[in-house]
């Protein structure tokens, strides 16, 4: 599957999701994929930041991600970027971290989480949790 089949089904996969602040949620998925590319990502990357969520939101079945036509890369970092129930963050990050190149595009996802534009559009004890959580996550992976 070439990157712009993955923009598409990302795309139509999030089509009715918002964001905190009730921007289209495919918003969040082109930066997140403009950041690994602009961090020097591959096209495996590259996928998977427009996936990275997809899992975790039910907007697609971990089956559709194992069994559909992408690269094991992008579907191992796709994996390890989905947050499991009652997972703590410590050993969120210990998965992003054991798996190769699944660090770039958690970094390009907090970058734009983490956004002091974006922040702004929340209230104040949103943006303030929203920055401890995304600064504790830096942290954790080294960023």
């Amino acid at each position: 599957m070439n990157l712009a089949e993955v923009e598409a089904i990302a795309r139509r996969a999030h089509a009715s999701q918002v964001d905190k602040a009730g921007r289209p949620y495919a918003e969040h998925l082109a930066a997140v994929a403009a950041g690994v590319r602009a961090r020097g990502g591959s096209e495996e990357q590259i996928a998977a930041a427009w996936l990275h969520d997809a899992v975790e939101d039910d907007a697609l079945s971990e089956q559709w991600l194992r069994e559909a036509p992408l690269a094991p890369q992008t579907v191992d970092i796709v994996l390890a970027l989905t947050k499991r129930a009652g997972e703590s963050p410590e050993d969120y990050a210990a998965r992003i971290l054991a798996t190769p190149g699944a660090r770039l595009v958690k970094e390009a996802d907090l970058a734009h989480n983490a956004d002091p534009a974006r922040l702004a559009a929340l209230d104040a004890e949103t943006q303030a949790r929203l920055t401890r959580k995304y600064a504790h996550m830096r942290a954790l992976l080294g960023i």
